[in-house]
């Protein structure tokens, strides 16, 4: 039910939101007052997060991977122009701290250790993981070995001071990057929550003509019971309340179980809402056409609500109202939810076995958004660099581009990228259409020239193999 078109469109909105209020990761800054202490312990900082970088160059598996230099803390660290710089001095003039006999020593200690093994054995499931790891590692490995110990004490200036403070450093960091992590598991969370609220709209959407029949009924059954009563009300048409589809829709397992759960009940939580719906039906065209037909069968039964839904229920003002009311994500879902529902509508006048859709279509859809959210966030500067590189520097102002126009190709750059069973028209093809829904007027044009020059640079660069 849920397929890819809205997953993009929630990892869109979703990324566009994060990026406006991402908590950046970054090292901790020069201690002050700069003191003899905490100048070295600042010093000694930068060499033990470049010393992770290195020891996690040297672990390797057979086949010559690196499985700790992808870890996503590793490479938060490598990425900081401070540590970049460290580096390549140390590769001119090694210090005693980065020495490459503390490092290979190290990275064996580490590979062998309780930890590094678990986590090579599990792989990187999550970001909390991949800091924990290192976390562990530094408190339990790399501050306890003897020869990393015996060389920092030879740094002039060496003192207890330096290495409390410089310990603190650490774990600021640490903490810094759970704080930063932690918003992207909050943006997951809330994703994963858009796309459950989706599956609820679907199902509300499907229990409400059961809910309106149940109401018409009840409705006439009163007027019969009034104390002055006419022939229509002893005798009223039963043909809607009699409907076939909406009888073949209640006897549905998933719905039967919805129903008696009572969770999305319109007549329980929405009265008035209601009655005014069936109002609306009432004072229908397709409705007055409908009763008056010389017969009907199943057939005409779901065609009937077919027609109800798409023309008289989904573009009326009283029910976006009341959606938007119940839940922020469903201001933009109700068309492309609606489009489930009818086509629900013909499974079951084709009789399908199961005519209520899955949430998902397979697992890969399941995960689908998760992954290319993840992906998005994590290659966001590659990406944006890819972007700029393409850039019609005479037409466009990387600057000055819409946000909204970034965000969406760095989602279809992600995709593109990262999914290699996704035809490469299909992606731009979809990116297009987002933008042009969510973005500027003239921004299908300009996704499309965009996302063709990324293209065909990764292709020329082989880069690109699909």
């Amino acid at each position: 039910m849920i397929n890819r078109v809205l997953i993009r469109i929630k990892v869109v909105q979703m990324l566009y939101s994060y990026l406006l209020t991402e908590k950046v990761f970054s090292l901790e800054t020069q201690p002050t007052p700069p003191t003899k202490a905490s100048r070295l312990a600042y010093a000694l900082y930068l060499d033990m997060l470049a010393l992770m970088t290195l020891i996690a160059d040297e672990v390797t598996r057979p086949g010559g991977q690196h499985p700790l230099a992808d870890n996503r803390f590793i490479r938060a660290v490598r990425s900081d122009e401070k540590i970049r710089s460290v580096l390549a001095k140390n590769r001119v003039e090694p210090t005693p701290v980065l020495a490459p006999a503390i490092v290979a020593e190290l990275a064996n200690v580490v590979k062998e250790s309780a930890p590094c093994r678990a986590y090579i054995k599990e792989g990187s499931v999550d970001m909390a993981g991949d800091l924990r790891l290192w976390r562990e590692l530094f408190n339990s490995v790399i501050m306890t070995s003897a020869p990393l110990n015996a060389a920092i004490e030879t740094l002039p200036g060496y003192s207890l001071r330096a290495m409390d403070i410089m310990r603190n450093l650490m774990e600021e960091t640490f903490s810094n990057f759970s704080s930063s992590q932690s918003h992207i598991d909050d943006a997951l969370r809330t994703l994963r929550h858009s796309l459950d609220m989706a599956r609820e709209l679907y199902l509300r959407l499907l229990i409400l003509p059961i809910e309106l029949t149940e109401l018409q009924a009840r409705n006439l059954e009163a007027a019969r019971n009034k104390y002055v009563v006419t022939d229509h009300d002893l005798n009223p048409n039963m043909r809607f309340v009699d409907n076939e589809f909406v009888k073949a829709l209640e006897a549905d397992p998933q719905i039967q179980e919805l129903l008696e759960k009572g969770t999305y009940s319109w007549i329980a939580s929405d009265p008035i809402l209601l009655s005014s719906l069936l109002k609306l039906i009432l004072c229908s065209d397709e409705y007055h056409n409908y009763m008056s037909a010389s017969s009907t069968d199943f057939a005409g039964d779901c065609e009937f609500w077919r027609r109800m839904l798409k023309y008289v229920l989904f573009p009326s003002q009283e029910l976006a109202e009341a959606m938007e009311d119940k839940s922020v994500f469903w201001n933009d879902d109700i068309d492309i939810i609606g489009t489930f529902v009818l086509k629900t509508v013909r499974r079951f006048a084709e009789q399908n076995p199961e005519p209520v859709l899955p949430m998902y279509k397979d697992e890969e859809d399941a995960t689908f958004g998760r992954d290319l959210f993840t992906r998005a966030v994590r290659g966001k500067e590659e990406y944006r660099a890819l972007i700029d590189s393409v850039l019609n520097k005479d037409s466009w102002d990387s600057d000055r581009l819409a946000f909204m126009d970034v965000v969406i190709c760095l989602t279809a750059v992600a995709e593109i990228l990262g999914f290699p069973k996704i035809p490469v028209n299909v992606s731009i093809n979809e990116y297009i259409e987002i933008a042009k829904a969510y973005s500027t007027g003239k921004s299908g044009f300009f996704i499309n020239g965009l996302l063709g020059g990324i293209v065909s640079k990764l292709s020329a660069e082989g880069k690109l193999m699909k």
